[in-house]
């Protein structure tokens, strides 16, 4: 009998996790399937019951759940539960356990294609959503050295530094004072929702003073290359889109259900393939 995985969002419809995750079953021989799962506010505890009850394996969890499905599970990882976020569980031995991989998925996809120590450039975050939580504290949690946040609105940012429980050096920006002083920084991560398709026009940021040199990251993989980005390197700095991020997250995630490291090359090409023309 094949075990079951998903993933359950509202909408979810559009989700690329089955391509990936049943190709990856596949590839390894391991007798299971990973479905989409569509679950709304009102059915989110009753949904829970139901996978435990059916003896779903693992699934993931994406907007709008990530944090109201933490009162239903056993047990939550340590940066989970002080990301205030999860969007990976595993079944063990009846129990469902959640973890949070968004921000290691980041931080791996941050270390695979930048060289230097991240722990030593002075970084700026732009949003204070989820995303940029997940990314801030686990930075911080790192080790890396000054990490300072900047939002739309300047109160949202500074309750996130506060909200932070880890050792931090970390100041609330808003995106104007980002804007002036941001050839102090060596790394710019782009958080927000702000140039995803189909609204590939917006950019959250003006780069009149970026740095020579530095790097800017945005997490939006469609496009692959933003608005910010596309300005970005035309100003000299060296880009990272959010690809390595939505796959080195899966990734994670499939080890923590399997204990087996999937194909990350194979897995990215699925996706571009499943993006195809539509990447801009």
């Amino acid at each position: 009998m094949k075990k079951i995985y998903g993933v359950m969002g509202d909408p979810i419809a559009h989700s690329m996790s089955p391509d990936i995750h049943n190709d990856a079953f596949e590839k390894e021989n391991i007798e299971a399937v990973y479905h989409h799962f569509h679950v709304t506010k009102e059915g989110l505890q009753d949904a829970v019951k139901g996978m435990k009850a059916l003896g779903i394996e693992g699934f993931n969890i994406t907007i709008p759940h990530k944090a109201a499905i933490i009162p239903f599970l056993d047990e939550v990882d340590e940066l989970a539960l002080a990301i205030g976020a999860v969007n990976t569980v595993v079944n063990k031995n009846g129990r469902f356990i959640g973890y949070n991989t968004d921000g290691k998925g980041f931080l791996k996809s941050l270390c695979d294609e930048i060289s230097g120590d991240i722990k030593a450039k002075k970084t700026l975050v732009i949003g204070a959503g989820g995303a940029a939580r997940a990314i801030y504290f686990t930075l911080v949690n790192e080790g890396v050295k000054q990490v300072d946040i900047a939002n739309r609105t300047k109160e949202r940012a500074a309750e996130l530094v506060s909200d932070c429980p880890y050792d931090k050096i970390s100041k609330a920006l808003s995106i104007i004072e980002a804007e002036q002083s941001l050839s102090q920084y060596d790394l710019i991560i782009q958080t927000t929702s702000s140039g995803m398709s189909p609204e590939t026009d917006h950019s959250p940021l003006k780069l009149d003073q970026l740095k020579a040199g530095a790097i800017v990251s945005d997490i939006i993989y469609n496009p692959l290359q933003t608005k910010l980005l596309l300005e970005a390197f035309e100003k000299g700095a060296k880009t990272q889109n959010g690809l390595g991020m939505f796959i080195n997250q899966a990734a994670l995630a499939f080890e923590i259900w399997t204990d087996i490291i999937p194909d990350t090359a194979r897995m990215t090409d699925i996706v571009l393939n499943k993006l195809g023309g539509n990447t801009c």
